[in-house]
């Protein structure tokens, strides 16, 4: 979702102070969580979980909370058990929306997401009925808080021969896109070259995009995408549309007014 993705740096460039702090730590636990669950507590041998661990520490959450979230994950510590589930539904204009969730309930995760769909203009739908529309993908932040870039085609030149397939500019930042199974050859040959890696995750990315221009419109699905990430449950948030610059612009305004 190109609209989401820079409209997510704008925020990170300026420095917002996120209000939604539980639901980041409660998010990056349960990741950490699953990615111990399914490859092992050892961070060094289970790429997934050192991404996640990474997250987590430029996000804050306290050493402790790591520790912890990785020993219920290999079972040295009890807690409840977690599935990672996708759920798929409309957004106003009819704009396709992909929702990861991690949950211990998934009755009540459900009841949450069409609670929130339908307070802002959406629905949630069956499964399949968007989930076409996208394609898993790697993707890596290049970003730095001084605004200070590499060259793009230096980043592009290294992107490439360690397999990544594309390069997009962001405001302050470039993202590159590869296979999911090339994402850690990758972000690591990126750390390597000196280039300011911010964020290495795993996203779902549009086939085809809707752009959006209409103020009214973008601020409906802004705030969407946004009550979406606060609950609990939700991983990431997907969508097709893309805000253009000058609607952008604006938004970041009024969210900082």
């Amino acid at each position: 979702m190109a609209g989401h993705s820079k409209w997510a740096q704008i925020k990170r460039t300026k420095a917002k102070v996120d209000a939604a702090r539980g639901a980041v730590f409660t998010r990056m636990s349960r990741e950490i969580i699953v990615a111990a669950r399914l490859g092992g507590g050892d961070p060094a041998g289970n790429f997934r979980l050192r991404a996640a661990v990474e997250a987590a520490r430029k996000a804050g959450v306290p050493n402790d909370n790591i520790r912890r979230a990785i020993a219920k994950g290999t079972g040295a510590e009890g807690g409840e058990i977690l599935e990672e589930l996708r759920y798929e539904g409309y957004g106003p204009g009819g704009v396709a929306f992909l929702v990861r969730a991690c949950t211990d309930n998934r009755n009540r995760t459900a009841a949450d997401l069409r609670t929130v769909f339908g307070r802002l203009g959406g629905n949630l739908g069956e499964s399949g009925c968007v989930a076409y529309m996208f394609a898993e993908r790697g993707v890596v932040l290049l970003a730095s808080e001084d605004g200070d870039l590499p060259v793009e085609d230096a980043v592009l030149e290294v992107a490439l021969e360690s397999g990544a397939d594309d390069l997009k500019a962001l405001p302050g930042a470039f993202a590159v896109h590869c296979a999911v199974p090339a994402l850690e050859v990758v972000s690591e040959s990126l750390r390597r070259a000196g280039f300011p890696v911010a964020s290495v995750e795993v996203q779902d990315v549009p086939d085809v995009q809707v752009s959006v221009a209409d103020g009214e419109l973008g601020r409906k699905l802004m705030l969407l995408v946004e009550r979406l990430e606060e609950l609990d449950d939700v991983q990431r948030v997907s969508a097709n549309f893309d805000l253009s610059d000058d609607l952008l612009a604006r938004l970041a305004e009024e969210d900082q007014a």
